[in-house]
């Protein structure tokens, strides 16, 4: 009988201890994605706090980063430039106000009634 106590012990000690790394997989899952969260959180923040300040300081002639708010904006004209490319090439063009898809040569936007025939000049 001494053979299945041990036996029975150890397979109740085994079960605690696969129950327990169980849990602590499941807490440090848990954690991981925490942490994942607020790292998001703050890049996010960062990128906020960046975009903020560009706004304010980029036409700043003494600026510390004036090389880098240039190289950022000349990347945002690029992109914007890029942007209307694509909406020619689509037969669009986005509306002046509220920046919505219209058909090109469209006389005002659907969504907010602007004008957009000076949008038109070529």
């Amino acid at each position: 009988m001494d053979f299945f106590d041990k036996l029975g012990e150890s397979l109740v000690t085994a079960g605690k201890e696969v129950g327990q790394k169980a849990k602590d997989a499941s807490e440090i899952a848990k954690l991981k994605l925490d942490i994942k969260s607020k790292e998001t959180y703050v890049e996010k923040q960062y990128a906020a706090l960046g975009a903020a300040y560009f706004a304010k300081h980029k036409e700043d002639e003494e600026c510390e980063e004036r090389e880098q708010l240039f190289l950022i904006q000349e990347a945002l004209d690029e992109i914007a430039r890029m942007k209307e490319e694509v909406l020619h090439i689509q037969g669009a063009a986005a509306c002046p106000k509220c920046g919505m898809k219209m058909p090109e040569h469209a006389t005002f936007c659907s969504a907010c009634g602007a004008k957009m025939d000076d949008m038109y000049e070529d």
